[in-house]
């Protein structure tokens, strides 16, 4: 099962690779458009959205790749495409400002957090990033380490 957090959001899937692939700019909160089964199998707490992203399709966005696996309890009429696109549900303004900033800097739509909200509802939080640079890949990665050695420090000096 989901790991369950204070502000009533049950996290089904984190994208945790994307804060160090990506630089975050903004974010923002979307509903995603699911089956029956879907919804099933992600209250299991059994999906992964490492490798999928956000494109414009038909006027709105859509979730690609996402791999939300089959409800095994169901038959094998009502299940799914385990990496089907999804639509997801945002308005209007705030897609034409994401289709505009992908189109205009180059930036990317990143899905960072899939979770069910306080109502029950999927959501998926979302975020407009821009890809880092070799070297600022490197420069986090060193500023973790030196964080980890600080702290194992601090803890042995008391």
């Amino acid at each position: 099962m989901a790991a369950k957090k204070d502000d009533g959001r049950k996290t089904v899937a984190e994208n945790r690779r994307a804060r160090f692939e990506y630089l975050i700019t903004e974010t923002w909160e979307a509903g995603i458009e699911l089956k029956g089964t879907e919804v099933k199998s992600l209250r299991k707490g059994q999906s992964n959205i490492a490798e999928s992203y956000a494109a414009d399709e038909n006027g709105g966005l859509v979730l690609i790749n996402a791999y939300i696996p089959e409800y095994q309890n169901a038959g094998h009429f009502f299940q799914h495409e385990p990496r089907r696109p999804r639509r997801l549900l945002m308005h209007a303004a705030e897609i034409k400002k994401l289709r505009q900033a992908v189109a205009r800097e180059g930036m990317t739509i990143v899905p960072l957090e899939l979770y069910f909200n306080e109502k029950g509802r999927a959501k998926l939080k979302l975020a407009l990033a821009e890809g880092k640079k070799l070297h600022d890949k490197r420069e986090a990665s060193a500023k973790r380490d030196w964080d980890r050695q600080k702290a194992r420090l601090m803890r042995e000096k008391g």
